[in-house]
C-alpha cells in the first residue's frame, strides 16, 4: 500500500511556506519537511488534523493513494 503526503501542492496553492506552516502548526520545521518530502511512514492524527485546520482543507486534499507499491 502506497499513501503519498501532497502537502507540497497544497501549501503552494494556499501560499504558505514550511516555515510559516511549521509555526501555526506547533511542530518543528525538521518534521514539516520530512512529511513534505515523503520521508515518513506515518503522521498522527492530531499532525494531521493541525495540518488540515491550517491549511483549511481535508485529509483527503493532502493524502493520495496509489495502490501497492510492490
Amino acid at each position: 500500500m502506497a499513501i503519498i503526503l501532497r502537502l507540497d501542492r497544497v501549501m503552494a496553492d494556499r501560499k504558505i511556506s514550511l516555515n510559516d506552516l511549521s509555526k501555526k502548526v506547533g511542530i518543528s520545521t525538521v518534521n514539516l519537511s520530512n512529511l513534505k518530502t515523503g520521508k515518513v511512514k506515518a503522521i498522527r492524527f492530531s499532525t494531521l488534523d493541525a495540518i488540515c485546520r491550517e491549511l483549511n482543507c481535508q485529509p483527503g486534499d493532502i493524502l493520495e493513494y496509489t495502490g501497492d507499491a510492490d
